[in-house]
């Protein structure tokens, strides 16, 4: 089940955060991305287990998908896709004009599933990762 994240979900999704990422968000920062206007945040939620989640921001017209994480387990069934779909929704409804993102550009799985989207590379930042560093592809779905 999709659904918006919550209070309760925040010490499930802080530990989705270290498992999924080398710079893992804390608790306080996914706290205070909850009860931001700009943000919107959801979950993907089985069996009172949280198997993924993700964070859109919307300023000035434009989304930014700032996070989309699945546990590893659970990869590849789907969930990533659905997390995509809560997202992509939420940014036409709040009439955004496009939708940005950044990718570390070895993660071929994402970048397949946001072209798959719609989504193009339109520019690199160089070294814009640590642990390890690696480029981020920026990536672009224009004319929601």
């Amino acid at each position: 089940m999709i659904r918006k994240m919550e209070s309760r979900d925040l010490e499930q999704v802080a530990e989705l955060e270290k498992v999924c990422f080398s710079e893992a968000w804390s608790w306080k920062l996914l706290e205070a991305g909850i009860h931001s206007p700009y943000d919107v945040y959801y979950v993907f939620e089985q069996d009172e287990q949280i198997l993924g989640y993700c964070n859109l921001r919307i300023l000035a017209g434009e989304g930014e998908i700032q996070r989309i994480a699945v546990l590893p387990p659970f990869r590849r069934l789907g969930v990533a896709r659905k997390l995509m779909d809560a997202m992509v929704d939420f940014a036409v409804e709040n009439k955004a004009a496009a939708v940005t993102l950044e990718v570390r550009e070895s993660n071929r799985p994402a970048r397949n599933l946001y072209e798959s989207y719609g989504f193009t590379a339109e520019a690199v930042r160089k070294g814009y990762y640590r642990n390890p560093s690696e480029d981020a592809v920026i990536m672009w779905k224009r004319n929601l």
